[in-house]
């Protein structure tokens, strides 16, 4: 009986559903695991920087962690396209 254990995912990894890919596209993989490093890179500058301590950082973040997750359902739609 062969045991394996999964790695937890990073939250940019949770934010895009990286591992929700019925097709196996490769181009969807990688386009998630792009954007699940921009939203990874956001994530660790904002606590790092204790950025929510200020209310106008929190929503500057709050918006960008938005607009990349907008933007990678917009691009795998894009990428996935049948009609």
């Amino acid at each position: 009986m062969e045991i394996t254990t999964e790695r937890q995912l990073s939250f940019g990894e949770q934010l895009v559903g990286l591992n929700f890919n019925p097709s196996a596209d490769d181009k969807v993989a990688q386009a998630k695991a792009l954007f699940a490093k921009a939203a990874d890179l956001l994530e660790e500058e904002y606590r790092a920087k204790n950025l929510a301590a200020n209310p106008m950082h929190t929503m500057m973040y709050e918006n960008a962690i938005g607009e990349v997750l907008n933007a990678q359902m917009n691009t795998v739609k894009i990428l996935t396209l049948k009609y």
